[in-house]
């Protein structure tokens, strides 16, 4: 015979999004830090790579950027629905 779950012993965790502005905000700095880092890498190392490799870095780091409006977006979002921290950051001196 089959055992079956019982759903009421094990409900689902409530959806806490008190903290995604600044798991955003977060995400947003580190990946400005890894599109600064690869133009910095460009900058030193152009000579050395192939075109190939270059356009490759480039386009990732367009990706980035758009990644960047796309999490600046979800923060908007994120405020107009009340899911803000009151627009400070707590842990990172307000960035």
């Amino acid at each position: 015979m089959a055992k079956q779950s019982n759903h009421i012993s094990n409900p689902p965790k409530p959806d806490d999004r008190s903290d995604n502005v600044e798991k955003l905000q977060d995400m947003i700095h580190d990946t400005i830090e890894n599109y600064r880092e690869a133009e910095d890498y460009l900058k030193l190392h152009a000579e050395e790579l192939s075109p190939e490799e270059i356009a490759r870095i480039k386009e990732k780091n367009r990706r980035r950027l758009e990644s960047i409006h796309g999490m600046r977006d979800e923060i908007i979002d994120e405020v107009e629905s009340g899911n803000s921290i009151d627009g400070e950051r707590k842990s990172r001196g307000g960035r």
